[in-house]
């Protein structure tokens, strides 16, 4: 049980960073980005061509890929939502389809079909011996990394929106465009730095993903329910509250391998939204919007 529960809390990891993105351009700009899993794909592969390709040290690699993930979320913001930006949700969502069938289709055409994996020293796993009697626990090395990674992630996230003028902006521009426009708040500078922290948290994600498992580019599509289920559950228009919906989550896959078997866990994100949108579509921390 200790060992499912500490498994549970690294797949929550795996799903907080881009549902974190989600929630964070759905609170702003109230749509939902369909194109979030394959900007988790594009940026696991920029950082394997630095790590692999290139030859450089992973941490490296992930820094520089988070940082060119984050640039092309903004141009695809210049390109094709800022134009769009007037119309309904529906239409941005239906235009960040087209996104994520573009962005996964060059990654497949410059990358291939073939799963891939990042340059990692193999390491042995841990094993505390003072747990035995609790049933033990055993942590590899991937499993580490995806927890330092990830919380340091949503450490610069948090300090980011609680302690910085930018993060403040956001959280004007959020509540109200306009009367952020009137305080002098610029919509359009908020919103790409909106669009460069989320590209980085994807690319981040995309990381987390490689290390666990291997990179193809499906790997987006396959964590995009969960994404959406974990931020839904948190409460898609409250960011931060995503991580809890994703930490839910992962345990409750996890525990789901005790009663049905783990090729099945993924439906358990289908379950557990189909559930929520019944009985409380504003997630747990997210408040119901009234339109006058």
């Amino acid at each position: 049980m200790l060992q499912i529960l500490f498994n549970g809390l690294v797949s929550g990891l795996l799903v907080a960073l881009p549902a974190l993105a989600l929630a964070l351009s759905f609170s702003i700009l109230r749509f939902a980005n369909f194109a979030i899993g394959a900007m988790l794909t594009l940026g696991a592969y920029i950082i394997y061509f630095f790590n692999v390709t290139l030859g450089w040290p992973i941490a490296f690699a992930a820094l520089a890929g988070m940082v060119l993930g984050g640039l092309i979320a903004v141009a695809v913001d210049w390109l094709v939502y800022r134009p769009l930006r007037e119309r309904s949700g529906v239409t941005l969502l239906v235009a960040s389809m087209g996104v994520a069938l573009v962005l996964e289709n060059a990654v497949r055409f410059v990358a291939g079909s073939t799963p891939l994996g990042y340059d990692v020293e193999p390491a042995r796993p841990t094993r505390f011996a003072a747990l035995e009697p609790l049933g033990g626990l055993r942590v590899n090395h991937e499993q580490w990394l995806i927890v330092a990674v990830g919380l340091a992630g949503l450490a610069v996230v948090w300090a980011l929106f609680g302690h910085t003028r930018l993060g403040r902006a956001m959280r004007a521009v959020a509540d109200n465009a306009a009367l952020a426009s009137v305080r002098g708040i610029s919509r359009d500078r908020t919103v790409s730095a909106m669009w460069f922290v989320s590209g980085a948290l994807a690319s981040a994600a995309g990381l987390l993903v490689g290390l666990d498992a291997t990179l193809d580019p499906q790997m987006g599509w396959n964590y995009l329910l969960p994404v959406f289920a974990a931020a839904i559950l948190g409460g898609i228009d409250k960011p931060m509250a995503a991580v809890f919906g994703a930490l839910v989550m992962g345990v409750a896959s996890e525990l789901s391998t005790l009663v049905i078997a783990p090729h099945y866990r993924t439906a358990v994100a289908f379950v557990v939204l189909s559930a929520l949108l019944l009985v409380r579509p504003w997630g747990v921390f997210g408040q119901p919007r009234v339109t006058r």
